[in-house]
């Protein structure tokens, strides 16, 4: 009798659904998808970023070492900044357009780490016009079709509660640099990248080194932000490794916050000499 109830049990219980296994590719775009949930950031952001580097005899190197406080725009990247020296402000404003990819700075920390490198720099004169990306297609039930062929992934890793992706460039590898990306294994929030980029030295050979980028991420307000960036000089063209000031870099995003308006002045160079008593601390 016993055994019969345990068969009816077993009959009369549904064999519960599989759990859908994702594809590298569509694990990619899960991942980029959800950061892509966040978009568009807030209007407007400020923080602090502070760059230290050191010498090739590894002490630090003053000259490559400092911390500005930042004051952006989103809408076209327009930013007010003030460098801090011991505490204090000791110079002028200064007017940016942060940007990933670029002779500059990073930043700002909201920027779309999946964007590619622009096709070609954009003047800090002028304003930021984002590069042409793909339009999402349909999602068919609950299937998200696959939009943007950038990347292939050439493995998957799970490590702890983490999904590790090691991913290549299909087309364009100076302008697609993402190379690593870590994301939450249950959330697919990312948390660390690595991307590809080209350290270029002045003078009279104008020597391209390669250059590593450990991208470190957070999230502030429910919005996911670049936090740290550590950056390594590798080798260029010939094999040749080099070994100047600034092999090692760092960058540190701290203090960001979301203000809800900004004045418009902040973002106008003409206007600021009318505004010195009001320049933000």
């Amino acid at each position: 009798m016993l055994f019969a109830l345990f068969l009816a049990v077993a009959i009369g219980s549904p064999t519960p659904e599989p759990v859908p296994t994702l594809s590298p590719t569509q694990l990619l775009e899960r991942i980029r998808v959800q950061f892509r949930s966040h978009r568009p950031p807030p209007p407007y952001i400020s923080y602090t970023i502070e760059r230290k580097q050191q010498r090739s005899d590894g002490y630090p190197d003053v000259a490559g070492t400092y911390t500005y406080h930042v004051w952006v725009r989103n809408s076209d990247r327009a930013a007010f900044k003030r460098k801090v020296f011991r505490d204090d402000y000791e110079y002028p404003p200064e007017f940016d357009r942060p940007a990933f990819n670029e002779a500059r700075d990073p930043g700002p920390p909201t920027a779309d780490v999946f964007e590619p490198k622009p096709l070609r720099p954009h003047p800090v004169s002028q304003a930021y016009t984002p590069e042409p990306s793909a339009s999402p297609l349909a999602v068919i039930g609950t299937v998200q079709s696959l939009v943007e062929t950038d990347y292939r992934v050439t493995n998957v890793a799970y490590e702890r509660n983490l999904v590790h992706l090691t991913v290549a460039p299909i087309v364009e590898p100076d302008r697609n640099r993402l190379r690593e990306i870590y994301a939450d294994a249950t959330s697919y929030e990312l948390v660390k990248l690595v991307a590809a980029d080209k350290l270029f030295v002045s003078g009279p050979y104008q020597e391209v080194y390669d250059d590593e980028f450990t991208i470190t991420m957070g999230v502030v307000e429910g919005v996911p932000v670049v936090t740290r960036i550590h950056g390594i000089a590798g080798f260029d063209e010939n094999g040749r490794e080099y070994q100047d000031d600034g092999k090692d870099v760092d960058f540190t995003f701290s203090n960001i916050r979301f203000p809800a308006t900004l004045p418009d002045w902040y973002f106008n160079p003409r206007l600021w000499g009318a505004h010195q008593s009001e320049y933000p601390q």
